[in-house]
């Protein structure tokens, strides 16, 4: 057994002849009577106190210590105790991801978990609180999706928490704790009738942008951050190099999403467009930080700016003072009442330009892997998981390719 049990109670001392024997202690009768004590695997000494009576308790508990120590399993208690909000800002300065998903983080551990977690020791966390917290975010954030990747949040956190010895599980992977269910549903593209309905509705300045989304699959970011000198005009090509984002409240520029920089095919229509974009609203030159707010200064030549012309397109701004009046215009979303804001619609979002653009290219017979290099996805079995249930079926192919036979030979359908 590791380490010792301490009576506190009693202690040994000699009697006038030498001879060993118990005596009480000053203490005795009072507090706790036993203190196990052991050196932990820093080379500190550490004790836990147990009451009288409970000195097979202590024997116990300085045994399971010792197993352990011995399997790679030993919390020390100190570190148990530190509670989830210590650990969560410790940990949040730690990451070392890019600075508009470090923002979000931020958000959703300390807005949605802090709060209701954060008084917790480590070492104290059992399923039950998991399962309780996620009731509670379940009232909080309406949308399944957005808890979900709250949840993935605080459960990552728990996990580095389980590496850095503070606690034994990470509770958010217990058998009886559910994850919040995925976004349901497939993806919905938009019509055409509605996607240029929305293009209506925009403020001149931004119209063009709904050509760039749904005509070449730019993200909202890769939007904003469009360059005149990206835009190919001559060979039919977008280079998608750069994007305006938002780190820490500060604009900056950055590469695409994953560093992933990317060619796409640019139609004519499209550069009909663009061109006549740029006549109408030259191209401005914005200089904003490289990837955070203290990065190297860059200067981008922008084919889209803000409505004074300006500077860069804000995301929240633009999304609130002219798309979601777009929608509402375009009858997508409900208009709000007086003093409300508009109703949420993440599914509306500019993304949606971009689900409208694959869906065009797939019904169109555009294969796979070239449109998941279009639009910069990671691999192409995340493009093939979206978008399947939007390719032609194997029966529509056979139905067009009959059609076609009998229209190429000029018979009725009565029969060749």
């Amino acid at each position: 057994m590791a380490g010792h049990i301490q009576d506190r109670w009693f202690k040994t001392e000699p009697d006038t002849n030498g001879t060993p024997r118990r005596v009480k202690t000053t203490r005795h009768g009072t507090g706790m009577r036993y203190r196990a004590r052991y050196i932990g695997p820093d080379g500190t000494e550490k004790s836990k106190s147990f009451p009288d009576g409970k000195k097979r308790l202590a024997e116990k508990w300085l045994s399971k210590t010792e197993a352990d120590m011995n399997s790679g399993q030993y919390v020390d208690p100190k570190t148990s105790r530190s509670t989830f909000r210590q650990y969560a800002e410790k940990w949040l300065k730690s990451q070392t991801t890019d600075a508009t998903t470090r923002a979000s983080v931020v958000v959703q551990i300390r807005r949605h978990a802090i709060p209701y977690l954060g008084a917790r020791p480590l070492g104290s966390f059992q399923p039950e609180h998991i399962r309780e917290w996620l009731s509670e975010l379940e009232r909080a954030v309406p949308a399944s999706s957005y808890r979900r990747i709250i949840f993935g949040s605080v459960s990552a956190l728990l996990n580095a928490a389980v590496d850095d010895k503070y606690m034994r599980e990470n509770p958010c992977q217990a058998r009886s704790v559910r994850a919040p269910s995925p976004a349901p549903g497939r993806v919905v593209p938009w019509t055409t009738e509605r996607t240029f309905a929305v293009r209506a509705a925009l403020p001149d300045r931004y119209r063009a942008m709904v050509d760039v989304g749904g005509g070449c699959g730019l993200r909202q970011g890769e939007i904003f951050g469009l360059t005149v000198d990206a835009v190919g005009l001559e060979t039919g090509w977008l280079h998608v190099t750069c994007q305006v984002k938002v780190a820490n409240g500060h604009l900056v520029f950055g590469p695409p999403k994953r560093n992933k920089e990317r060619d796409v095919p640019l139609p004519g229509r499209v550069a009909h467009v663009l061109k006549e974009h740029m006549a109408a609203f030259p191209p401005v030159d914005v200089v904003l930080p490289w990837l955070r707010k203290d990065g190297p200064p860059v200067t981008k030549r922008l084919l889209f700016t803000r409505l004074d012309g300006k500077g860069a397109v804000r995301r929240t701004d633009f999304n609130v003072h002219a798309w979601k009046p777009a929608l509402v215009t375009a009858g997508v979303i409900p208009e709000p009442m007086p003093g409300e804001r508009h109703q949420a619609a993440r599914e509306h979002g500019m993304h949606a330009l971009r689900h409208f653009y694959a869906s065009v290219l797939l019904d169109a017979g555009e294969n796979v892997k070239a449109l998941s290099r279009y639009l910069g996805h990671k691999d192409p079995g995340f493009t093939l998981r979206t978008y399947t249930h939007l390719m032609p079926s194997s029966e529509g192919r056979t139905r067009r390719a009959v059609d076609a036979m009998y229209e190429g030979i000029g018979q009725t359908p009565d029969g060749p």
